[in-house]
């Protein structure tokens, strides 16, 4: 086992027991610390292979369950008869106890739904609270408009009771109530005098939920029947009425966006995710028309493949809803898409097939899904930014995964530039809470290694030792990691300048560009951290922004260098001069466009001829006195 927090040798003899007599069985286990809180959930094809595989010494884990499996104490399984079972118990398990290692899915619960009561004769409104009493529940709605609009179409088109009565066969003998003015105005069959049957009623409520689910078709047809039998027996009012109800469930359904013209019923699956947070989107379509979308937060996604947060999606989304459509779009391939399939079937009573398109419609339909998912993740870290205490995930994980004490807010990183050890420099920047902060940037001509001499050992620990010996003597706050660009020598030569000024135990790291690995202080092998890992991403960020602050430093300098250079071979004009000059125009072009009054101001009368003269060989190619010496026949 991995080390960690520490575990009693009792409970280590303990767990290798049930480690050692593991089933080679289907089934879910959970992972405990020694409180008996359980750490993770996860479902296994062949438990024994697959727990085992976490205390493997060879195996290398990812920091996050590297330090999940120094926690383990005791370990419980649960075997089942099929993967199917084991997928739904895990789903089950993580949704009841939350654990600390799972992906966490937080339900969008405060949307509202429509909800049709499980009632002899059900009602219709609108609801935030989902109870498990057999009730019908559509939604959820995140635009409160376009489910106002359906609740009112709805309404309008079906005479639904409004009021709040429990309507039974003994309610309506006792003749409690009278009916209200929606009977009298044709919102309202009366049912609560028994003016309406029961089956009759709930034949009409079964249109309600097909309009609810998106299906309307069926419903024009049933209504263009209704309609036809009252016009042959007469009944022209009765069907003058079915006809304007028809008109109105038109409008309503062509208010609803066609993206699919073979009228299918799938829903359109996609996540988006970003460190240690993702969104997941289910885009609902029926008979071809986008009625709603559902989406969901989760966290604790860091190191999650994209499939492995798809499966987590539908786990969760499909355990509680009873509005499964024959077939489901995803964006990739799952391993478990033949036991997701037998677990839908199950539910639905019906071949439910997993979908990945390539090419084609379904990929438009999948990309504005994650487009959407993209859009909602922003909106979350956006919120999440907002609170003063909040802290980016990167740096989270980058305490994490560098075993820091202290959480990394303030990060100072170091790089060195030169030309072939011309024009040494150095630059520091400065990243807080994951951001630069470039009115803390900081330039530092190296003095301590020769001209064109290449020393990258020296100069850093110049620059290292400069600045923190500036921090001492101002009494500055001390940045909470220190970073240096490059390799183990690099951060030997950062290492002994911190020595020289008492600071030799603060935390300081270098990324070696070549293999993007991390080095710590003694330590001859690199920290291990996924190449994908949000903490890597955000030290290559900030590697990255010092070596390009470092670049434009050295290059400004260089460029200063040539121009005074050019300067300086004007006879009479010295290195103090070229400097003077371009400070006043800015550039040599400034100096050669510059009127004589102009030059004279700056120079005096004497330089300015000399100036003259040799922009005015420049740009001939001879001079003045040159050229009344050549023969007649080579003037113009």
């Amino acid at each position: 086992m991995k080390s960690g927090i520490q575990i009693s040798l009792q409970d280590k003899l303990e767990l290798q027991d049930k480690l050692d007599n593991l089933p080679a069985s289907p089934g879910v286990y959970q992972f405990k610390n020694k409180e008996g809180i359980i750490l993770y959930v996860g479902k296994a094809v062949n438990l024994r292979n697959r727990v085992r595989q976490y205390f493997h010494k060879s195996r290398k884990l990812e920091p996050r369950i590297e330090i999940m499996v120094s926690r383990v104490s005791d370990l419980e399984i649960i075997q089942t008869d099929s993967e199917v079972e084991a997928l739904i118990l895990e789903a089950n398990l993580i949704k009841l106890h939350k654990p600390r290692y799972n992906v966490n899915l937080k339900d969008d619960k405060s949307y509202p739904y429509i909800v049709v009561t499980n009632e002899p004769y059900p009602r219709v409104f609108v609801t935030r609270h989902m109870r498990k009493d057999g009730s019908r529940y559509y939604g959820p709605y995140t635009d409160v408009a376009t489910m106002r609009s359906a609740l009112k179409t709805v309404r309008n088109i079906f005479m639904i009771r409004s009021c709040n009565y429990l309507i039974t066969a003994d309610f309506i003998a006792k003749k409690k109530v009278r009916v209200c003015l929606d009977y009298h105005i044709k919102k309202c069959e009366g049912p609560c005098e028994g003016l309406v049957s029961q089956e009759r009623y709930n034949e009409m409520i079964k249109q309600v939920e097909q309009v609810l689910s998106g299906k309307t078709k069926p419903v024009l047809r049933t209504l263009e029947a209704q309609m036809k039998v009252a016009a042959a027996e007469l009944k022209f009012e009765e069907a003058a009425r079915i006809r304007d109800r028809m008109r109105q469930l038109e409008v309503y359904s062509s208010k609803q966006k066609i993206v699919d013209m073979e009228f299918n019923d799938r829903d359109i699956l996609s996540v988006a995710l970003e460190d240690d947070d993702a969104c997941g989107v289910i885009l609902k379509v029926r008979e071809g028309k986008v009625i709603g979308q559902r989406h969901f937060y989760m966290t604790n996604v860091e190191g999650k493949s994209e499939a492995e947060i798809v499966e987590t999606l539908l786990q969760r989304y499909y355990l509680d809803t009873a509005d499964i459509p024959r077939e489901i779009v995803i964006p990739v391939e799952l391993e478990t898409k033949n036991t997701f399939n037998e677990w839908l079937q199950l539910r639905q009573n019906e071949g439910v097939h997993l979908l990945v398109p390539t090419n084609g419609e379904l990929v438009k339909l999948l990309e504005m899904c994650k487009k959407n998912a993209k859009y909602l993740l922003d909106e979350l870290k956006l919120q999440k930014m907002k609170r003063k205490d909040f802290v980016p995930a990167a740096v989270s994980s980058l305490q994490r995964d560098l075993r820091l004490k202290k959480l990394p807010r303030r990060i100072e990183c170091f790089d060195i530039s030169h030309f072939q050890g011309a024009e040494t420099v150095a630059s520091m920047v400065v990243f807080v809470d994951g951001k630069p902060k470039k009115s803390e940037y900081r330039k530092f001509k190296i003095r301590s290694v020769a001209p064109n001499e290449v020393n990258d050992f020296a100069s850093m620990k110049e620059v290292i030792y400069r600045r923190y010996k500036r921090v001492q003597e101002e009494n500055l706050e001390l940045t909470d990691l220190i970073m240096v660009d490059g390799g183990k020598g690099q951060l030997s030569s950062a290492l002994e300048s911190l020595k020289e000024l008492n600071l030799e135990n603060h935390p300081i790291i270098s990324l070696a560009k070549r293999l993007e690995e991390v080095f710590v202080p003694h330590e001859s092998e690199p920290v291990s951290i996924p190449k994908t890992s949000s903490s890597l991403r955000l030290l290559q960020q900030i590697r990255d922004e010092a070596h390009r602050f470092a670049i434009t430093f050295h290059r400004s300098l260089r460029d200063k260098r040539t121009l005074q250079t050019e300067l300086e071979l004007i006879k009479g004009i010295g290195k103090k001069r070229a400097q003077e000059l371009l400070e006043v125009f800015g550039s040599v072009q400034g100096v050669k466009f510059a009127t004589r009054e102009q030059l004279i101001e700056a120079v005096g009368e004497k330089v300015t001829e000399k100036i003259l003269e040799n922009f005015s060989m420049d740009e001939s190619g001879i001079t003045e006195t040159e050229e009344n010496s050549l023969p007649a026949g080579q003037k113009e």
